[in-house]
């Protein structure tokens, strides 16, 4: 119906239209309507702490004692580096994608596909101290930055818009990451970084050893036990202090870096998935076949029993995503040779 439609036709002594009572009202719904979507809107961004505008760095190296050019190796006719670009760009939450690297070798080679770049100095010993390089190089201001790894071509669009939006709405959290299912067969293997989390979804610890760690000494196969993503979001005020944050006793036992994160009293918000990234420097299974979903709210152990009985999960409304049935392959190259893995599950996967 037009709101025209509802004007009557008799004119007042001015010569305009006389509204009528119904067009009254529907003139009347429609502009609370609007400002109630507005005050929503504006709670939205409050709750969130204003952390509206996300960056998505890409910290890219030529020099690797595992895979020395490794963001340059091509993948079915493209470089890694574009591959990972290209799926990054797939992410709804980032308003900007950039690539950071030392190398001019990677920087013409990002320029030729049409990614932006910043240069950086060879002095950054890690992935984040090159993200906040580059971040301090950016002409536009952000409220999060995204450390999305350059050897991940498949990662998942999804992945990255749940940790921003972890983030965004866990205002006393100044960092975000995923995490995801880990396999029994999994549970001793220190390449796999397991990790613990509270009942409001923020993190309690991370270790390479088996955590939780039952009197039997065994992986209880009726567990959860949580596997760590690489990916990681950061507020760019805490990424401004983080890199500077000295070493703390836990990072150097573990020897992993985000323990200095909840070492020093910050706190960290997981982004809860069962969907794996596809890593080159991380994952080394061969074809593992199972299923994973992602879930907030719902019984882990009960939604993978209906998983496995067959009921097919189409979505679903929760509040850290929706409830996915996938079946995944998790590869990891860490020499040219196993580019060829990667290539044969994009082909099957009809990704080119």
């Amino acid at each position: 119906m037009k709101i025209c439609s509802l004007l009557s036709s008799s004119s007042s002594e001015g010569g305009g239209p006389v509204m009528s009572g119904k067009a009254w009202w529907f003139i009347h719904a429609v502009a609370a309507t609007a400002v109630a979507a507005g005050a929503h809107a504006v709670i939205r961004r409050h709750r969130s702490g204003l952390r509206g505008r996300v960056v998505g760095i890409i910290p890219a190296r030529f020099a690797s004692s595992r895979f020395q050019g490794k963001p340059l190796v091509e993948i079915l006719g493209k470089p890694m580096i574009q591959r990972t670009w290209e799926r990054a760009k797939l992410a709804t939450t980032l308003d900007h994608v950039v690539v950071a690297t030392d190398d001019e070798k990677i920087a013409e080679c990002c320029r030729g596909f049409g990614a932006d770049v910043v240069m950086t100095s060879e002095s950054c010993r890690n992935g984040t101290e090159r993200c906040n390089e580059a971040l301090q190089k950016l002409e536009k201001k952000y409220d999060i930055v995204v450390n999305i790894q350059g050897d991940e071509p498949l990662i998942e669009p999804e992945i990255i818009d749940g940790v921003v939006k972890a983030l965004q709405r866990a205002p006393d959290a100044v960092f975000s990451t995923a995490v995801t299912s880990l396999k029994p067969e999994d549970g001793f293997d220190p390449n796999r970084v397991k990790c613990v989390v509270d009942n409001r979804g923020y993190a309690i610890y991370f270790s390479r050893g088996l955590i939780p760690y039952n009197k039997s000494g065994k992986v209880n196969p009726n567990f959860p036990y949580m596997l760590h993503l690489g990916i990681q979001s950061y507020t760019t005020k805490f990424l401004k202090i983080y890199p500077e944050l000295p070493p703390s006793p836990l990072q150097l036992e573990e020897d992993l870096e985000q323990l200095k994160v909840l070492e020093n009293g910050y706190k960290m918000k997981f982004f809860k998935c069962l969907k794996r990234l596809e890593c080159f420097q991380v994952l080394q299974d061969g074809k593992s076949g199972c299923v994973d979903f992602k879930y907030s709210r719902l019984d882990w152990l009960f939604v993978r029993q209906l998983i496995e009985n067959g009921v097919e999960f189409q979505g679903g409304g929760t509040q850290d995503g929706q409830v996915i049935k996938v079946d995944h392959e998790a590869h990891g190259v860490d020499i040219p040779e196993d580019v060829a893995k990667i290539e044969s599950l994009m082909r099957e996967r009809n990704i080119y």
